[in-house]
């Protein structure tokens, strides 16, 4: 490491995928705060990575009677910026060495766009090395692992341990609700699933909202059960549209209205992974996995 490197500060970016719901912010403001705490001295920037979630807070900036009505909204949420602009004003303030810890659940495409966007602004090499952006950029792993390296799913299945003595306690099955992608990166859901029945011995299903395993596999599932009892949770960091409306919404085509009229006694819990600060602690964790592999000290 040259001389540049290593006095060049560090900053670190939180790049969550977002929420439009106030009472939602919780666990991703509880992220930025662990993240502060355990790096008082260095700076960290959040991000959304979702363009229509942005745009909607920075709709209501302005409007001042929402404002008035949310106070315990940030004001760092309305201006909440995304990860190109976050990385270009931590370089325009003398950051060279960039980490970037996604809030994200799994290596789909929301993870490969903004490992991209990162990855391709610390691949910029100028004629003079002095002139580069940046001297070192790193993005850390989701929450599921990224292909071929799933190590902390082991300690996911542990951090997970309260959602199935809940639904112990109440002779259920645990269905997770997770939100997938029909591309890529399925294979991680059936991996935890599998690793949550070994552990506990009791029958966990995960369905997802796009791709497979898909709301028809949860029912399958549920039918060898044993039980008509169902504890039905959000497998995403925070309880935000999905959660409230495809899972435990009115609909006639939510998952709570589906297994409701399978005859299945259904308890809906709109708690995110985020609101579990065991599963917070492995995102920080992957954060410093990041900086080891890239060599940037914290």
């Amino acid at each position: 490491m040259n001389k540049s490197e290593q006095k060049s500060p560090t900053a670190i970016v939180l790049a969550a995928f977002g929420t439009t719901y106030p009472a939602t912010l919780e666990p991703i403001l509880a992220m930025l705060h662990d993240v502060e705490e355990r790096y008082p001295a260095i700076p960290v920037r959040l991000v959304f990575t979702s363009n229509i979630i942005r745009r909607k807070w920075h709709r209501r900036a302005a409007d001042v009677n929402y404002r008035r009505e949310h106070p315990a909204v940030p004001d760092q949420i309305y201006s909440v910026g995304n990860i190109l602009g976050a990385m270009a004003d931590l370089q325009n303030e003398g950051y060279r060495r960039i980490l970037v810890q996604p809030v994200l659940i799994v290596d789909g495409e929301e993870y490969r766009d903004l490992a991209a966007y990162v990855e391709a602004l610390g691949a910029v090499r100028t004629h003079k090395p002095q002139w580069q952006p940046f001297a070192k950029v790193a993005v850390g792993k989701p929450l599921l692992g990224t292909f071929g390296h799933r190590e902390q799913l082991d300690a996911l299945v542990r951090a997970l341990k309260p959602d199935i003595d809940a639904a112990h306690a109440a002779d259920a099955a645990l269905v997770y609700m997770g939100h997938g992608n029909e591309h890529m990166a399925q294979g991680a859901y059936y991996e935890l699933e599998i690793l949550l029945r070994r552990a506990y011995n009791i029958p966990v299903c995960i369905g997802l909202v796009e791709g497979l395993p898909d709301f028809e596999t949860v029912r399958e599932k549920l039918a060898g059960a044993g039980t008509r009892k169902v504890l039905l949770k959000p497998l995403m960091y925070v309880a935000g549209d999905h959660a409230r409306n495809d899972m435990a919404g009115d609909e006639e085509d939510s998952w709570l209205t589906l297994l409701e009229n399978d005859g299945y006694q259904v308890t809906p819990v709109l708690e995110g992974l985020g609101q579990n600060p065991a599963v917070r602690a492995i995102f920080l964790n992957l954060l410093e996995q990041a900086a080891r592999e890239a060599a940037i000290e914290l």
